[in-house]
């Protein structure tokens, strides 16, 4: 039987890999410099994935448009693929590779952030989405893992988990994406007594 333990220490390398990882803490801090910067001009910040990545994308959008750590106004946090319809029949009317890219395309303005997340970092429909960001003039977010990938080349920042292993690279995107939400929240509504 597997020992659950085990997978602690693959996770507590990971965990030390990013700590003593200046590239990773960066990418964290530009990435919520740029949310910042969008949310203070009245702009959004919309997320897409697939899976589990979905799975992440909704949860951190609703850190944005619910609260983190403490009571604060809403901020605009949307995860595209919530809206099924539109899912669906951008998926049957002009395939799946598109039910992201058509939503930036209709929602997104310049300035706007696009956060994708991608284990593998090539799911076609994340890198059409980061495409179309870039054309309507948006900052775009990676969140992937070790390997080499599109949406690495397509981000104004990547942040990158040092491991090829799809849940490991989900547990360091939720505390990636839990560290922006919180670095956000703190520069948008600050207090004094965090």
């Amino acid at each position: 039987m597997l020992d659950p333990i085990e997978r602690v220490k693959e996770m507590q390398k990971i965990l030390e890999s990013m700590a003593a990882d200046t590239e990773w803490a960066e990418a964290v801090k530009v990435a919520a410099s740029l949310c910042v910067s969008s949310l203070k001009a009245g702009g959004k910040v919309l997320f897409c994935g697939n899976g589990g990545s979905a799975a992440d994308a909704q949860h951190l959008a609703a850190e944005l448009t619910g609260r983190f750590l403490y009571d604060r106004p809403p901020l605009y946090g949307e995860a595209l693929h919530c809206n099924t319809s539109a899912l669906t029949a951008v998926g049957n009317d002009y395939g799946y590779d598109r039910v992201f890219e058509r939503q930036i395309q209709a929602k997104g303005k310049a300035g706007d952030v696009l956060i994708g997340l991608s284990t593998s970092g090539n799911s076609g429909n994340v890198v059409k989405a980061l495409e179309a960001a870039r054309d309507q003039m948006m900052k775009t977010i990676s969140l992937v893992g070790s390997r080499a990938c599109l949406m690495a080349e397509l981000a104004d920042v990547c942040i990158a988990i040092p491991s090829d292993q799809t849940p490991r690279i989900q547990e360091g995107h939720i505390l990636s994406g839990h560290t922006l939400c919180e670095i956000i929240e703190a520069e948008m509504f600050p207090r004094e007594t965090v």
